[in-house]
């Protein structure tokens, strides 16, 4: 069966919290998830993840450092509006800006399909290997809000409004 969600973690994990998405999909990849979702560990390589969506997704889920002034560890779900509105002058190889991913996937006449962001506020995004621990514990919940997911039920996490990428 040809997979139709992608679950990406995305960020860097040499810049402590920022690592979170790396981590979620790390657990994941021991869990029970249906056979219609591939997970792939991206880091920052946003070129990667374009050229992946170009082979089609239903739902695209991206797990991400995302700071909005909450406590570090608040995880939220976000629904992304990747429409052509979103303005990228340039596009780096080695970078991981979503906006340039959705530029790039649209360039290639890709499409994510529904894309989701489970977010994680960070406490720190120093130089440094591993989570903060308020991050690391905000892992267990944000495999079960993956889970629900991709099994199509709706997590218990705070929804921001729709955000453009």
């Amino acid at each position: 069966m040809r997979p139709r969600v992608l679950v990406a973690g995305i960020g860097n994990i040499f810049l402590s919290d920022d690592g979170f998405g790396v981590e979620v999909v790390k657990e994941l990849a021991g869990t029970d998830l249906p056979e219609w979702v591939r997970l792939a560990d991206y880091g920052i390589a946003g070129m990667h993840l374009a050229y992946d969506l170009t082979a089609g997704y239903e739902t695209t889920i991206l797990l991400d450092a995302t700071p909005h002034g909450r406590p570090p560890g608040t995880l939220s779900l976000i629904e992304a509006d990747v429409g052509d509105n979103a303005a990228v002058t340039q596009i780096d190889a080695h970078g991981m800006q979503p906006e340039a991913v959705f530029r790039l996937l649209r360039l290639l006449g890709g499409d994510a399909g529904r894309v989701l962001i489970v977010g994680c506020e960070p406490g720190c995004v120093d130089e440094g290997i591993g989570l903060s621990p308020a991050v690391a514990a905000a892992v267990p919940a944000a495999v079960r809000a993956v889970t629900e997911l991709a099994w199509g039920t709706r997590p218990e996490l705070p929804v921001k409004e729709k955000t453009e990428v």
